[in-house]
């Protein structure tokens, strides 16, 4: 365990970042020597508050500690109580004080523990919001790069990677209209099976289907919601997602989407995508279905080509079933489908990732998202680690590459980049697509540049507003539906009344 103590509650989540990124398998804590009455409800972000509340044996645990001390105009650093750094700052400039503080806190890190990372101090799930933003702002490349390496410290590498995926990002959102348009984001949040890696809102469906159309009940009240606040607006893309929107029967894909494409005008759409996911819920007759409504783009997602891993992760699909659904799709005509990898699932090596990358090579489909695998602290390979401690979780710049050059090969180029926390190799999440072919709705949730409304248990409605906060960003106010599905049965009139306040209040008409 690594405890960080500080003398008062400034810049928390970034120190705690910071320090995971290098430390991912230690369990960091964050502790304060000041009072209780000093530290906010909303930046309490510890266990405890004070080390003296540990016990003999929780400190037997500790493998070192950091102390941050903010003081009048400077920043003191302690690692194992020796002073490693002491700098000045202006605290009245919080975005300067906070990358002073990474920059210093990455140099002393990167020297103990012997290692770099690849994107340096960047901890944010949003890299290419940076260069995007100084491309707005008519900065070259060339500024735009230096820009990045001494504030960031990042590698030359991913910087030119968020540069250029960011200038193909620019290019497909030209044509959006961000004040007057939106996208519409329809969660299904059933699945087969939970994956050991999962920690979004799904649910099995063997103890749902009885609800399933209850379920739809629901939505359609909050599409008949959206439809009639949302009349003077453009709809730009749909996305139906998950969980796995094909545990749907046939008669519900059909009348899930039958309602949508009655209920919206489809003049301003430039895509509709349903995330058809797993290949055990994917049959002949739901593909027919989406076919029958024009919806082209589709994901089919194998995460991993080698027959054990997805075993040992609680895929209850085969390789094999994942080629047949592929071929059954291409069979129907469809001509836009997406297949998720993740690099760095257990006892994954890379020749079993040079593996699936030659499979889906013969495959040959539009798009592929290489995933680097996040152990949430929700998902079962995080809570239960111990049973699976002796597994090789490994994901480095290697693989990456490795994947990044059969993309290349296939035609494919990066389009989209995000990252997460407690990422395998602490590398990121990269979209190729064919010419033609990106997904709009994937740049949009990732850069934040339109406002989204989204329906369903557990799903996050985003107003992009057209002011900006402090910083230059865009202000964004969120509307967060209840995850659980019986809650949401019983209170959807509650989060069509959220939305409804919450409209009011940003003048969203």
């Amino acid at each position: 365990m690594i405890i960080v103590n500080f003398n008062k509650p400034e810049f928390e989540y970034d120190v705690h970042s910071l320090i995971k990124a290098f430390f991912p398998k230690e369990n960091v804590e964050m502790y304060y020597t000041c009072s209780p009455e000093e530290v906010s409800d909303q930046n309490v972000a510890c266990t405890h508050r004070n080390m003296e509340d540990l016990t003999q044996e929780e400190l037997a645990d500790v493998t070192a500690t950091f102390s941050i001390h903010y003081e009048e105009d400077h920043i003191q650093i302690l690692w194992d109580n020796e002073e490693k750094a002491k700098f000045t700052v202006d605290f009245s400039d919080r975005r300067e004080t906070k990358n002073r503080l990474k920059q210093n806190l990455y140099e002393l890190l990167e020297k103990g523990s012997g290692q770099t990372l690849p994107w340096g101090t960047l901890t944010g799930i949003r890299p290419t919001k940076i260069p995007m933003k100084l491309m707005e702002e008519g900065k070259s490349r060339e500024e735009i790069a230096s820009y990045m390496k001494e504030t960031y410290l990042a590698t030359d590498e991913k910087i030119q990677l968020s540069m250029d995926i960011a200038e193909r990002e620019r290019k497909l959102l030209s044509k959006i209209d961000y004040e007057n348009g939106y996208s519409l984001y329809i969660g299904i949040p059933f699945c087969p099976s939970t994956c050991l890696y999962c920690s979004f809102t799904s649910y099995p469906l063997g103890a749902w289907k009885d609800k399933v159309d209850a379920y739809l009940d629901a939505l359609e009240k909050e599409i008949d919601f959206t439809v009639e606040t949302c009349k003077n607006k453009k709809l730009n893309s749909v996305y139906i997602g998950g969980g796995t929107p094909t545990t749907l029967e046939p008669y519900q894909l059909d009348r899930l989407i039958t309602k949508i494409q009655n209920s919206f005008s489809f003049e301003d759409c430039v895509e509709f995508t349903v995330e058809a996911g797993r290949p055990d819920s994917i049959t002949r007759e739901k593909l027919q279905v989406l076919k029958d409504h024009g919806i082209d783009r589709i994901s089919i997602n194998p995460q991993t080509m080698k027959q054990r891993t997805l075993e040992i992760i609680g895929r209850h699909h085969t390789v094999d079933q994942t080629i047949a659904c592929y071929k059954m799709a291409r069979e129907l005509g469809f001509e836009n489908i997406n297949m998720d990898l993740i690099l760095g699932l257990p006892d994954e090596s890379i020749e079993d990732v040079r593996h699936t990358m030659e499979v889906l090579k013969e495959l040959d489909p539009d798009n592929i998202t290489i995933h680097s695998l996040a152990l949430k602290r929700a998902a079962r390979l995080n809570i239960f680690k111990d049973y699976y401690k002796d597994m090789q979780m490994e994901n480095t710049q290697e693989h990456m590459d490795l994947c990044a050059e059969y993309c290349k090969e296939m035609g494919l180029a990066p389009y989209y980049l995000y990252r997460q926390k407690s990422m395998a190799g602490n590398m990121e999440n990269v979209g190729y697509a064919k010419s033609g072919k990106a997904g709009v709705y994937n740049i949009l949730i990732m850069e934040e540049k339109q406002t989204i409304i989204a329906l369903g248990a557990g799903a996050t409605t985003k107003f992009v507003l057209q002011e900006t906060n402090p910083d230059g960003s865009r202000r964004i106010e969120r509307v967060e539906n209840v995850k659980d599905v019986k809650n949401y049965l019983e209170r959807i009139n509650e989060m069509i009344t959220r939305k409804r306040n919450k409209m009011e209040e940003v003048k969203w008409h």
